[in-house]
C-alpha cells in the first residue's frame, strides 16, 4: 500500500517548504478582507507562513503577500495581521 501523501507549502518568509500542517494559512476573502485562518478551511485565497513572527516580518518586507494574493496590502491591514499572529501564537503558546 503507498504511504499518503503530505501536502507541502512554501512559507512566504523563510521560503522553506513544509508540511501544510506545520504553517498558518492567511486568507484572503472575495470581498477583499484578510485574516489568520487556523482551521485552514475558510474560503479564499490562501498563502502560508511559519508559526513565527520573524517570517511574518520577511513576508511584510520582501512583499510575499502581495505577490501571492496579487494586490497591494495597506500598512492597516498588515498590522491587523501581526495582532491575530501575536494572539495565535500566545495561544498556541499557552496549550504547550
Amino acid at each position: 500500500m503507498k504511504a499518503k501523501k503530505v501536502p507541502q507549502r512554501l512559507c512566504l518568509g523563510c521560503q522553506q517548504s513544509k508540511p501544510k500542517k506545520e504553517l498558518l494559512r492567511i486568507v484572503r476573502s472575495k470581498e477583499g478582507e484578510y485574516a489568520v485562518d487556523t482551521t485552514g478551511r475558510m474560503p479564499g485565497r490562501g498563502a502560508y507562513i511559519c508559526h513565527s513572527l520573524d517570517c511574518f516580518a520577511l513576508a511584510k518586507k520582501n512583499h510575499g503577500l502581495e505577490r501571492s494574493f496579487g494586490c497591494r496590502i495597506a500598512p492597516e491591514v498588515y498590522a491587523a495581521l501581526e495582532a491575530q499572529l501575536q494572539q495565535e501564537l500566545g495561544t498556541a503558546e499557552d496549550k504547550k
